[in-house]
């Protein structure tokens, strides 16, 4: 046994910071609480709201969109009327709201976050090791401080979500920025541009295809807290899989856990196919 003299506890002054927090800033948690809630309600209303044919017809059009390729909008359109044909229709737009949100939450947080990795080294060197306690965390461990800041429902899912997702699209957004060409920068800055005008107008543009494959990782990965998600009242899909395991239904399980594949394949291959046009795009300039 570790000589129990060398014993050291993190818990009480951890436990102590929270609760400090929520006693003497709550009104803020409560604040953004409601603000993050309003949004995620009016996204999951107007997705349920719509007519079916509507979400169906917006999937296949950004399918069009970003690979021009019939066979990508075919095995989308295969792939959503499955998830429509097993009843999981509603429970899938529950889950997409919730998604949405946390990527974009995402997106506000980890394109800033890597563009001042990117022109930062002290900032990067403080970030990156915060960057891996986030990627191994359990993800599980997100959902105590979440709870008790926002307590039960959808903003905590969401945030805790935020939380485990936003690493790798900060970790791309510098990447993509540091892999531009010197000798491009170079020149857009002998031409007399401001450094504002050089990461709006060269590096950002040039980097957005491995951007595209950080936010790509984002929703995978946030996909993938679904079902974590659930286990504090996250509704959906994720909801579904608890129950399953709950009632030992494993046709339950199955059926929602394959809405959550469905749904990570569509917005994957989208995604991506967002990403190879950016490329074929700065290929051909």
């Amino acid at each position: 046994m570790f000589p129990e003299v060398f014993h050291i506890s993190i818990r009480g002054p951890i436990n102590e910071i929270v609760r400090s927090l929520v006693v003497n800033y709550g009104y803020v948690f409560k604040a953004i609480s409601q603000t993050i809630l309003q949004a995620i309600l009016f996204v999951e209303w107007a997705l349920r709201g719509l007519p079916w044919w509507v979400i169906f017809l917006v999937f296949l059009v950004l399918a069009w969109f970003a690979a021009k390729k019939i066979s990508l909008v075919i095995m989308v359109a295969v792939m959503l009327f499955i998830v429509g044909a097993l009843g999981l229709w509603d429970l899938t737009m529950q889950t997409l709201a919730l998604m949405l949100i946390a990527s974009l939450i995402s997106i506000v947080i980890g394109v800033p976050m890597g563009i001042l990795l990117a022109k930062s080294e002290w900032a990067r060197r403080i970030t990156l090791p915060i960057l891996d306690v986030m990627q191994t965390m359990p993800s599980f461990v997100y959902l105590i401080p979440a709870i008790m800041l926002f307590g039960l429902g959808k903003v905590p899912a969401v945030l805790a979500t935020i939380i485990y997702a936003v690493p790798p699209l900060i970790r791309l957004t510098d990447l993509g920025i540091r892999q531009v060409d010197r000798e491009v920068v170079e020149a857009a800055t002998a031409f007399g541009g401001s450094p504002k005008q050089i990461l709006f107008g060269v590096e950002l543009p040039l980097a957005t295809p491995t951007i595209m494959a950080g936010l790509n990782q984002t929703i995978m990965m946030a996909l993938s807290m679904v079902v974590v998600a659930s286990m504090i009242g996250a509704r959906g899909l994720g909801e579904q899989v608890l129950n399953g395991i709950q009632t030992l239904d494993v046709g339950k399980g199955l059926e929602a856990g394959l809405g959550i594949v469905i749904l990570a394949i569509v917005l994957d291959r989208i995604t991506q196919g967002f990403g190879r046009s950016r490329r074929k795009e700065m290929g051909n300039d």
